[in-house]
Order: structure tokens, then C-alpha cells, then sequence
């Protein structure tokens, strides 16, 4: 039987990105490693107020759990798209 998650030699395949403050915190996203490896740096796009913006996020550290690679990503402010707390709704 496959694993969707593992290569034919077992390997993963994905891994958990967590992120742990920003405007996705508390969020998590299953990614695809490449060649074996997580990203040391992610975007995420995602709808605030109803505009689409682009996040950056950096790796913070990672660890096994329960044979799952997780990832926690922080929160680049300064090259993120501006967050506009102050929309108005429509």
C-alpha cells in the first residue's frame, strides 16, 4: 500500500509549515519538500479586508513530530504587503 506522503523509497514528501504570529498566525500549511528540503523562506497570499496581499515568512526552527517534519515560519513585516487594519467593509 502508498503513502501519499512518501516517495517509492519511503522518504517524505511534504512537510508542515506552522506560523507562529502575523496575520496567518495559528494557521498551518502541508508543503512539498524539495529534494528532502523545507524552504527556508515562504510566501503565503491571503485575503485581508478583502484584498488580496503577499506574506513573507522566515524559518524560526524545526523539529519531527511523530515522524511528520514541522516547520515554524515568523512573520517578515518589512517585506510583506502593508496590512490595513483600518478597512472598511463594503
Amino acid at each position: 500500500m502508498s503513502n501519499p506522503d512518501r516517495d517509492d523509497s519511503g522518504a517524505p514528501t511534504l512537510y508542515i509549515a506552522e506560523f507562529i504570529d502575523g496575520p496567518l498566525e495559528g494557521q498551518i500549511d502541508s508543503r512539498a519538500l524539495v529534494r528532502g528540503k523545507h524552504a527556508p523562506r515562504i510566501s503565503m497570499v491571503a485575503a485581508v479586508g478583502g484584498l488580496e496581499s503577499v506574506f513573507w515568512y522566515d524559518e524560526v526552527d524545526d523539529r519531527d513530530m511523530n515522524g511528520q517534519r514541522r516547520v515554524r515560519y515568523a512573520f517578515d513585516e518589512g517585506e510583506s504587503d502593508p496590512i490595513d487594519t483600518e478597512v472598511e467593509p463594503l
